[in-house]
């Protein structure tokens, strides 16, 4: 095994974080912010907007399994990168679109994912390529929030699940059989 971690801010957290726990060869994902100048936020600090983190995830993926450029293709498939801070009704810059790699091969891999976004998105993508910088795990509540909220929470039901239908439709070879998912 190979293992990678690359950090991703696409929204809402929990949207994110739903779509790679589905997919092939990811070992991992953790809610966090990162990207601000507060030390250890909390959620409510970085939904407040002022300080500078977005709501972000750190993907642990096995390279062997999956590549980097499959997980920024699932990334840019799964959210609007055209949307400046902001995800459909979540809005501000703590939603922004951004990749944070952890290396100069990433951020050539990040470029090049971009490159092919703005193709698809007649040049409107906005997603930024951002420096690594500390990185704050989610408090304990938002991690695997769809899988033990997803069904009784409104936002999850109209907002996540519609994006789990659409990237299990678009990427069926990349999602993980009912025997490889995270309990």
């Amino acid at each position: 095994m190979a293992m990678q971690n690359i950090i991703l801010a696409g929204g809402c957290f929990w949207c994110t974080e739903a779509v790679y726990l589905d997919v092939i060869g990811v070992e991992a994902v953790e809610s966090g912010y990162i990207g601000g100048n507060v030390i250890a936020p909390t959620y409510r600090q970085v939904c407040n907007g002022d300080t500078g983190h977005a709501e972000a995830v750190k993907v642990t993926f096995d390279d062997e399994v999956i590549g980097l450029d499959d997980v920024f293709d699932i990334f840019f498939a799964t959210h609007d990168p055209t949307q400046l801070n902001r995800q459909g009704n979540d809005i501000g810059t703590q939603y922004r679109s951004a990749i944070f790699p952890a290396d100069a091969d990433q951020q050539a891999a990040a470029r090049a994912a971009i490159a092919r976004a703005n193709e698809e998105h007649g040049g409107k993508v906005v997603t930024t390529i951002e420096p690594m910088s500390d990185w704050y795990p989610a408090e304990d509540y938002h991690q695997d929030y769809f899988a033990r909220e997803g069904s009784s929470n409104p936002y999850c039901m109209a907002v996540i699940a519609p994006k789990l239908r659409k990237f299990r439709k678009s990427f069926q070879n990349r999602i993980k059989d009912a025997a490889q998912q995270p309990s």
